[in-house]
């Protein structure tokens, strides 16, 4: 489980719910002082939410970037069936990815942590070739997850099916007791209990058995960054260094993080992807 250094937004980024087409999804939004270079869009992970990137949208913001992160359908703060699991099917979210880039407007960057990778790259491939600026690949691999955290993923699913967010929340740390963190671990425990067990169901089994889709992907003219720490479980860095051969894309190893670079190591992984952005701006 991802663990923002904090659920309070820095000064500076606002708390606020981003209107769509497709329905209303809670947001922090963070400004440059002046005129923006760009608009960057950020799509967190499983069990994750808008704030594992909190430590990035100042940042961001400060080098140029308007930057919004969400909480996608059935994440924390944005509402969704609790039961139904089709509202949650990749296609679904990626349309809802696709709503929340037009109502930001312009083309932005479009930026994918874990599973929110696997959604940005659906939602690139479904998209007119003018929709986003470039797609960024955080700790996200070319298909489904390793086969450990396919046995975590089941065993997860598997126990949303019978036990209620408390009871699963109980397990998961008796089994799997917390790590010494800064973050209250009772706003874990508030972010968890406001997820969609139908969300976490079906986006579990979506990583469990996701194609692989990176010939599809390198075939959109479009810039692309594949960014990791230097240690990850998830998807092997073998697999995600791989994948950005196959890409061409840019790759990113942020030293001294694992798979939550935008936690682990936020200074150095916003000025890689700063780097990445201005590049593209610069015409490189």
């Amino acid at each position: 489980m991802s663990r923002p250094p904090t659920f309070t937004p820095p000064p500076g980024v606002d708390a606020r719910r981003l209107n769509t087409a497709r329905g209303d999804f809670a947001a922090l939004d963070a400004r440059p002082a002046g005129q923006a270079r760009g608009t960057v869009l950020l799509l967190p992970g499983f069990t994750g939410s808008k704030e594992d990137f909190i430590a990035l949208l100042r940042p961001l913001a400060d080098a140029g970037y308007r930057a919004v992160s969400v909480d996608g359908r059935g994440q924390y703060e944005t509402p969704g069936p609790a039961e139904d699991e089709s509202p949650y099917a990749q296609a679904e979210l990626a349309q809802d990815a696709l709503a929340q880039a037009d109502a930001l407007g312009g083309r932005p960057h479009l930026l994918g942590h874990s599973l929110g990778g696997q959604i940005a790259r659906a939602a690139t491939l479904r998209a007119p070739a003018d929709t986003f600026a470039s797609l960024t690949l955080m700790s996200s691999g070319p298909a489904r997850i390793s086969p450990s955290q396919q046995a975590r993923a089941k065993m997860l699913t598997d126990a949303l099916s019978v036990l209620s967010m408390a009871e699963a929340w109980a397990a998961m740390q008796a089994v799997d007791p917390p790590e010494d963190t800064d973050v209250d671990g009772d706003a874990l425990r508030e972010r968890w209990l406001r997820h969609s067990p139908a969300q976490l169901i079906a986006t579990g089994k979506q990583l469990c058995a996701e194609p692989d889709r990176v010939t599809e992907l390198a075939a959109i003219p479009l810039p692309k960054h594949v960014v990791s720490g230097e240690r990850d479980d998830t998807w092997p860095i073998a697999w995600l260094d791989d994948m950005a051969d196959r890409l061409r894309a840019h790759r990113t190893v942020i030293t001294g993080a694992e798979h939550s670079p935008n936690t682990d190591r936020p200074a150095e992984t916003a000025a890689a992807l700063i780097s990445f952005w201005d590049g593209i701006s610069a015409g490189q």
